[in-house]
């Protein structure tokens, strides 16, 4: 799948096109930071500590949060934009223009991501919204692409399967929360920057594949685990009061279902955090009402 990622990169734009190519390897080997088997892929290699955790390995090589320079290539500084992407995404030619070109095009914008399709053609992701009981679902997920999936569209959150981030968004952030390990770091992100007047874009001009799930087949149970603690907890940090009793509501019937040791766990889990969510909201709160 990685090759055939990079392979789709070059291929599209050309090396010099796409700028960095960074390869995160958080498969647990030695750490290592330098060109991978001296191609011009850039390796870093980390411990296994989640998706965000390593998103932020790659952001903090590229100089783009932590001191500029202190990694990656000090001499040309830290980038304007970083594409996150998958290592099961192919590009389609054209993919990276548009995108660069509307975030170029509105300074407002911290995030824009293109069409996600899967192998078969139909639709995964043309952004994110919300369901009545917090749970995030990719727009237009199944559904054949066509007309009415080819129109720019605001978007409230994005898929970190495959977006570009603009460099100033992310340090604004601080980065991903690296908490949350799987699921739901990509919309805590899009709901902090909100909080703080970042807006974001769905561009379909730009299209990518997605082999969706590839990357995280091997988990089992522990997906139930993730998705369910971190769907409380985006909940209890995000949402209003009646969508968290909601929540916690189906929270605890799916503890009836299959598997039941991991729903339970996710909900004993959701709750306990919920306190520091709610803290980390009442001060996100003070300072938006102090600017």
């Amino acid at each position: 799948m990685l090759q055939a990622c990079l392979a789709s990169l070059t291929a599209a734009a050309g090396a010099d096109a796409c700028g960095r190519i960074v390869v995160v390897d958080n498969s647990g080997g030695e750490p290592t930071v330098g060109p991978a088997d001296g191609s011009p892929v850039e390796l870093v290699r980390v411990a296994n500590e989640g998706y965000g955790a390593a998103a932020n390995a790659g952001a903090r090589h590229l100089g783009v949060l932590g001191a500029p320079g202190a990694s990656g290539d000090a001499t040309s500084g830290p980038p304007t934009y970083v594409m996150l992407l998958n290592d099961d995404i192919v590009v389609e030619p054209g993919w990276l223009a548009p995108l660069v070109a509307a975030l170029d095009g509105d300074d407002g914008l911290g995030a824009v991501q293109p069409k996600l399709l899967l192998d078969a053609g139909t639709v995964n992701s043309v952004g994110v919204a919300f369901d009545r009981y917090g749970a995030g679902a990719d727009i237009g997920y199944g559904e054949d692409d066509g007309p009415a999936f080819s129109r720019p569209a605001t978007i409230r959150a994005f898929t970190g399967g495959a977006v570009l981030l603009r460099a100033a968004f992310l340090r604004d952030l601080g980065g991903f929360d690296e908490r949350y390990f799987l699921y739901y770091e990509d919309v805590d992100l899009a709901l902090r920057g909100a909080e703080r007047g970042w807006r974001y874009r769905c561009i379909p001009a730009s299209a990518v594949r997605h082999a969706q799930g590839s990357s995280t087949a091997e988990l089992g149970d522990e997906l139930a685990f993730l998705r369910e603690r971190n769907r409380l907890w985006t909940c209890f940090r995000f949402h209003g009061a009646a969508t968290i009793g909601r929540a916690c509501w189906l929270g605890a019937r799916r503890v009836r279902h299959r598997p039941r040791s991991a729903h339970a766990r996710a909900l004993g889990a959701g709750l306990a955090g919920a306190p520091r969510r709610l803290l980390e909201r009442w001060r996100a709160g003070r300072t938006r009402a102090a600017a």
